[in-house]
């Protein structure tokens, strides 16, 4: 049966993952320097995400970030991950607002309970499907990460580590996957199937509704009493 707890919760775990996502896909922490042997200039750090590259000198603290001059001129792996992540973020916001016409406390489709379930279940799947695209450019990026990272023929220089965006963009695709299920699980019809539940239940406890009338004794005869 439809649960208001169990919509509300799952659309703000939805939410709180699809805000941590957009973070996350702005965030230049995807990749990080990797100080392996002495090649390295360990006063600088370097920070690269989907959209910039930051340069950190530990010797003064300064951070300098400069996004990248064209998207044409990117790797074909690099754009197709951003393409990635911005769909999946599209589809939270097209999950969110399935969920919130589909949620039982609200009241944008009247009373039309089997709609507003539907509706709800149908958002829950677009968040589903949301945190499995947003998973591709994390998981893609991390094996590329270690990949090169154990490649002998990739300079020491050019070596990477993962960096917090990629264990942040995991957790909120947790966050929305889980939020997805909660809505689907909180929108699911009753056991018994078929609409109308709320009346079926009224006409039960109620000794029956319309469509269910008591019996009357014909005229002139009396009841016996039972002791």
């Amino acid at each position: 049966m439809a649960t208001t707890g169990l919509q509300v919760l799952g659309v703000l775990l939805a939410v709180a993952g699809w805000v941590g996502g957009a973070l996350v896909t702005a965030a230049p922490f995807w990749r990080v320097s990797a100080f392996v042997g002495g090649e390295l200039v360990v006063a600088e750090a370097q920070w690269e995400g989907l959209w910039m590259s930051c340069l950190v000198r530990s010797s003064t603290g300064h951070t300098q970030c400069k996004t990248f001059d064209s998207g044409l001129a990117l790797a074909p792996s690099t754009q197709a991950r951003r393409t990635l992540a911005v769909v999946a973020l599209l589809l939270g916001v097209l999950g969110l607002g399935l969920s919130v016409l589909g949620l039982k406390c609200t009241h944008c489709l009247g009373s039309a309970h089997d709609s507003k379930a539907r509706l709800a279940r149908l958002g829950g799947l677009v968040f589903v499907a949301a945190a499995l695209m947003f998973l591709v450019p994390v998981c893609w990026t991390a094996h590329m990460v270690v990949r090169d990272f154990y490649d002998p023929a990739v300079a020491a220089p050019l070596k990477r580590e993962l960096g917090p965006a990629l264990y942040l963009g995991w957790f909120v695709a947790l966050l929305m996957l889980v939020g997805g299920a909660l809505i689907n699980a909180g929108s699911a019809p009753p056991p018994g199937g078929g609409g109308g539940g709320e009346e079926a239940t009224a006409g039960g406890f109620f000794g029956g509704g319309k469509g269910n009338p008591q019996p009357t004794p014909p005229a002139g005869k009396k009841e016996k009493a039972y002791v």
